[in-house]
């Protein structure tokens, strides 16, 4: 089994070009081993909207790293594996975005897996929602914190290869630059 490196962001403002925080759930040899959280300060303002949704505003993220100083902690562990999601190309734009943003050079492209992707091949007829599939799962999930939400994921996409779904078949490639 590959090492999974399953990741959820939320926003600060309907751009998607900036993080307010990020978890983190690494999964190895068919467990979760490792999980990381971090609020981040945006550098930007927050939407109503997104402060609802996340309950993240401007006060909850002072003092939280920057991105560019995020991503020096992070980045070992984002690029030790497939790097998974659940809409992943939600997550990955944003990572794309601050990658940009802040002048910060990676990899041209990175390995992915989505866990919606997945649902509809696994779980054909059913909503592919994290929220209804945790409900389906009986996993515990406190929706649009980051942490929750990653560690949710994983254990989803965990479910989806204990079913019998083959990792090749679900790894892409994403366009970083």
């Amino acid at each position: 089994m590959y090492r999974y490196i399953v990741f959820d962001v939320e926003t600060p403002n309907r751009y998607n070009n900036r993080m307010s925080a990020i978890g983190i759930a690494v999964i190895e040899n068919g467990a979760v081993t490792e999980e990381y959280f971090s609020y981040v300060d945006p550098q930007t303002y927050f939407d109503r909207f997104n402060t609802q949704l996340t309950g993240i505003n401007k006060y909850t993220v002072s003092g939280a790293p920057t991105f560019p100083e995020l991503w020096e902690r992070i980045e070992p562990i984002m690029s030790s594996g497939v790097l998974a999601a659940h809409n992943a190309v939600f997550d990955l734009g944003v990572l794309k975005k601050c990658l940009k943003a802040y002048g910060i050079e990676w990899k041209n492209t990175v390995k992915y897996c989505c866990t919606v992707q997945m649902g509809r091949r696994v779980l054909p007829g059913i909503s592919h929602k994290l929220n209804v599939l945790c409900e389906h799962y009986g996993i515990a999930l406190d929706h649009h914190k980051a942490d929750s939400d990653s560690r949710a994921c994983a254990d989803i996409l965990l479910r989806y290869f204990e079913s019998g779904a083959q990792e090749r078949e679900h790894i892409r490639t994403f366009r970083l630059v």
